[in-house]
């Protein structure tokens, strides 16, 4: 068996590739290298009605980096709904490897808001119900899998990734594979060679995703920059 190391991984990345595995309990990596890809655009941002409510009236908290292992573990998680995944055992410890390293980052969706006011209060322990990670690679950044255990969550998420993404010069996103979901958010799929173009030139880029910047602020922003859709 292959044991891969989390600088091959970055490599890969950067070639354009990246890993799976048949199901959660196969052990075997592959590398992925689609026809098409799918790409979410940050220039200008796509959000609809409902998005931009989301964004102003959400009552949950999102932070970034916070709990990265739970968020794969959300991620890899069998539910009703999904019946298996390509995360398995080594994938999860490459990634966890990476998220050390600096280049895997994971956005956390908790079930209650923290007020300044009373940070310590009874209100029993945040519960995370969504999130999402991937990997930041100069001006790249590939998205791997989201997860959400309340109406929303996940897509709060995202949103708060691209606010973050915008702010810190990112000019890709990567979401690998198009699905009904990320459509929403304009994802489109373009051919290899055109991916290929994009992240070159994402690559030179150089861009960083912000930590403590305000999210308000960067959120405030995506709205003011999107294209209103219907």
């Amino acid at each position: 068996m292959h044991h891969y190391s989390p600088e091959t991984l970055i490599k890969s990345y950067a070639l354009g590739v990246f890993p799976m595995a048949e199901s959660h309990d196969d052990d075997r990596i592959f590398f992925v290298d689609p026809e098409q890809r799918g790409v979410i655009p940050l220039d200008p941002p796509h959000l609809n009605r409902s998005m931009r409510k989301l964004i102003r009236n959400s009552p949950y908290q999102v932070t970034i980096n916070t709990a990265f292992a739970d968020v794969i573990d959300g991620c890899r998680q069998i539910t009703d709904t999904r019946t298996d995944t390509w995360i398995n055992h080594p994938i999860r410890q490459l990634y966890c490897a990476l998220h050390r390293l600096g280049f895997a980052h994971s956005l956390e969706v908790w079930d209650r808001k923290i007020t300044d006011s009373h940070p310590h209060s009874d209100e029993g322990t945040p519960r995370l119900i969504g999130g999402l990670y991937g990997v930041a690679c100069a001006g790249a950044f590939f998205g791997e899998s989201m997860f959400s255990r309340a109406s929303n969550a996940s897509k709060l998420a995202l949103l708060h990734l691209i606010a973050r993404l915008r702010h810190g010069g990112f000019v890709l996103l990567d979401t690998q594979f198009l699905n009904p979901h990320l459509v929403q958010f304009g994802c489109h799929e373009i051919n290899r060679a055109v991916f290929r173009e994009k992240l070159q030139h994402a690559l030179t880029v150089t861009a960083r995703l912000p930590m403590d910047d305000d999210p308000t602020a960067m959120l405030d922003q995506l709205l003011q920059d999107s294209t209103v859709m219907s």
